[in-house]
């Protein structure tokens, strides 16, 4: 398309005001761009501190100024970076004088990626991880993001993707030359057997997928319990606010409360549920019927019984929760027994940082061991699956012929291919770029 041979600039920083703005340059007319701006362009990859002037030769600031010629820079293309005073003002009178260049025009969301992708600087694994990492609030949401963006996962999709070619490669053979003597007959025993060694390397990967949509997503808690057990008095601790309104009238919640918080370097998204109990009021019903619902997604439910009236929890909303702790409430009116996993009183306090250690360990465990090389969304799981089917379609299909076999193999191979965009993927592009902010 036309639009892309144009030059494209925007802030890349936090928006304005601020100590330091960075205003981002790239295309065929950064060269021009920096010698009318700044006088010349700068040498290759260094500060050069310059004023900074409109056309008519009136200054607009005074700040560093960075020149990276293609190809060696993000997008490939030559860029520029202008680190300016961070006020509205000094970056909206810069925006104007950039736009008055031929051909020269504000970036689209995720531009100067989908460039840095389009020119082979990265492939569309690492420009996930990229926007993963720049959305990072937590450690090993960070690490998760670090090992996707500086390629660890593409790499080990490459190295699949160059394993079943080496395989077509084989039977491409036998099939082309079933008489030479250089070619070895009978290829199929030689590689079935490497395939199939890799089909369960993709499965194993899979079998993480879940805990890397986790890590990215966050780890689902769900407080649930009957009417006025401490449920959002719970959730306020956790928060270390104020999120859900606490009184002694039962139904005081009647909608799925949620807020994140950050628990040892893991996103935990914890969710106060209305209570549980048979009720005629219609609002409160739905609250109950979204409480269900969120035992069902939930990657971990607290139930919580009132000590002082112990209300049985339903048999069925403990099968919707397969993963659960029985929490007793209340501990500082009533004398502590032993048929709770842990008591505590969001009064004193009692309880309350066992609790939490608790928590943590239960997400330690489902982690423990986790590589990072995972995959941490949905597009990766259901790729990834379409290529296990195709392997097994080439494996398991010893009546067919060979050249049905490597047409399932060709098919492996571009599923893998997908997911770095290897091969066509105009249909994703917009999906992936849109996640990303103007100036990156």
């Amino acid at each position: 398309m036309e639009m892309w041979n144009d030059t494209i600039f925007a802030l890349s920083s936090g928006a304005p005001p601020s100590g330091v703005s960075v205003v981002r340059v790239s295309g065929p007319q950064t060269r021009l761009i920096l010698e009318t701006l700044i006088g010349n362009c700068p040498s290759p990859r260094t500060a050069a501190y310059r004023t900074i002037r409109t056309r008519n030769g009136l200054p607009i600031d005074a700040g560093l100024v960075l020149f990276f010629p293609g190809p060696a820079s993000f997008t490939g293309e030559d860029c520029a970076e202008f680190q300016i005073h961070g006020s509205r003002a000094v970056v909206s009178i810069l925006s104007k004088e950039l736009a008055t260049f031929p051909q020269t025009r504000l970036a689209m969301e995720g531009e100067f990626s989908r460039r840095a992708f389009e020119n082979g600087k990265l492939d569309l694994v690492e420009i996930e991880g990229l926007a993963d990492l720049i959305a990072a609030e937590t450690e090993m949401q960070r690490r998760l993001a670090l090992e996707q963006s500086s390629g660890g996962l593409s790499r080990l999709y490459d190295s699949w993707a160059e394993r079943i070619t080496r395989s077509r490669a084989l039977i491409e053979a036998e099939l082309d030359f079933p008489d030479e003597d250089d070619v070895p007959g009978s290829v199929s025993d030689q590689i079935w057997a490497s395939l199939g060694a890799l089909r369960l390397e993709i499965e194993e990967h899979l079998s993480h997928a879940e805990m890397g949509e986790i890590v990215r997503d966050g780890f689902k808690i769900v407080i649930a319990g009957a009417p006025n057990v401490g449920k959002s008095s719970l959730m306020n601790w956790f928060a270390q606010r104020d999120v859900a309104i606490v009184t002694e009238i039962a139904g005081t919640t009647r909608d799925v409360l949620h807020v994140d918080i950050n628990l040892n370097g893991y996103l935990v998204r914890l969710y106060d549920t209305a209570g549980l109990r048979d009720t005629a009021d219609i609002v409160e019903q739905e609250g109950i019927r979204r409480a269900q619902v969120a035992l069902n997604n939930a990657d971990l439910v607290l139930f919580l019984v009132d000590m002082g009236s112990p209300s049985p929890i339903d048999p069925a909303d403990l099968e919707r929760a397969p993963s659960r702790v029985i929490v007793g409430t209340k501990l500082d009116l009533y004398s502590a027994v032993d048929c709770y996993d842990l008591q505590i009183s969001t009064m004193t306090g009692e309880g309350l940082s066992e609790l939490r250690d608790l928590v943590s360990s239960h997400i330690e465990q489902r982690f423990g061991g986790l590589s990072l090389s995972v995959p941490t969304r949905e597009r990766h799981r259901d790729t990834l699956s379409k290529c296990v089917n195709a392997l097994s379609a080439a494996i398991e299909q010893e009546g067919q012929s060979l050249e049905i076999r490597a047409e399932s193999l060709r098919l492996a191979g571009e599923h893998l291919g997908r997911i770095t965009g290897r091969v066509d993927v105009e249909d994703l592009l917009g999906v992936i770029f849109s996640e990303f902010c103007i100036g990156k």
